[in-house]
C-alpha cells in the first residue's frame, strides 16, 4: 500500500482543518477589502514575482486556474485600477503584468499581513513555513501541476559577478539577475543541485 492510499493520521487531518480555517478567515480579509480571493492572489503574485513570471500564463499555471479565469480576473484587476499589461521587452507578441501604486499599497495593507502577525506571534514561523511548503510542494505535484519558487533556490541560478552590473545570472533564461530577482519567485524555477556552467 502506498502512503497516500492510507487514512491520514488525526494529526494531519487536524492540520488540514486548521490550514482551511486560516484561508477562510483569510478569504473573509479579501473580501472586506473589495476583492474576490483569486483577485487578492493575484495582486500578491504579482507583487512576489520576477519580471519573467509576470505573465497571464504564468500566473494562471500559479493559481492552478485556466487562462479565461485569469483573463477574467485581470479585466477586474486593471478596471480597479490595480495592475496594468505592458508589452512584454522580451517578445513584443506577448503582455506583461505590473502593480500600479494603487496595487502596491493594497499589498501593504492587505489580509495576508495580518495573518503574518498572528503567525509571527506564535513562535512558529520558521518551522511553520518548512512544513507548509514542503506539504504545498506536494499537494501540487500530486495534481501534477507547477511549484514555482524563488530563484534563490533553482539550479539555474549563477551567483557571478563577472557577468558585469548584475551580482547573478539566469542559465536557463540567459539572462542577468538582480538580488531582487534572486529573492522572487519565478516560473521557471526548478529545485536540484545548482548545474556549473
Amino acid at each position: 500500500m502506498k502512503k497516500s492510499d492510507s487514512l491520514p493520521s488525526s494529526a494531519a487531518l487536524q492540520a488540514a482543518h486548521l490550514i482551511e480555517r486560516l484561508g477562510r478567515v483569510l478569504r473573509a480579509g479579501d473580501h472586506a477589502t473589495g476583492l474576490n480571493p483569486v483577485q487578492a492572489e493575484a495582486l500578491r503574485y504579482l507583487g512576489r514575482a520576477n519580471r519573467f513570471s509576470r505573465t497571464p500564463a504564468a500566473l494562471a499555471d500559479f493559481l492552478g486556474s485556466t487562462r479565461g479565469t485569469v483573463s477574467q480576473t485581470l479585466l477586474a484587476l486593471e478596471a480597479k485600477r490595480l495592475i496594468r499589461r505592458q508589452a512584454n521587452a522580451r517578445d513584443g507578441r506577448s503582455v506583461t503584468l505590473a502593480l500600479t501604486k494603487a496595487g502596491t499599497e493594497y499589498l501593504k495593507s492587505d489580509p495576508v499581513r495580518t495573518l503574518a502577525a498572528s503567525i509571527d506571534a506564535s513562535g512558529a514561523d520558521a518551522r511553520l513555513a518548512e512544513y507548509l511548503g514542503a506539504t504545498l510542494r506536494e499537494a501540487i505535484v500530486q495534481r501534477g501541476g507547477r511549484t514555482f519558487g524563488a530563484c534563490n533556490t533553482c539550479r539555474h541560478l549563477r551567483r557571478d559577478q563577472s557577468r558585469g552590473a548584475a551580482p547573478h545570472y539566469c542559465a536557463l533564461l540567459q539572462e542577468p539577475l538582480s538580488d531582487i530577482d534572486v529573492s522572487s519567485i519565478c516560473a521557471e524555477q526548478q529545485d536540484g543541485p545548482q548545474v556549473r556552467p
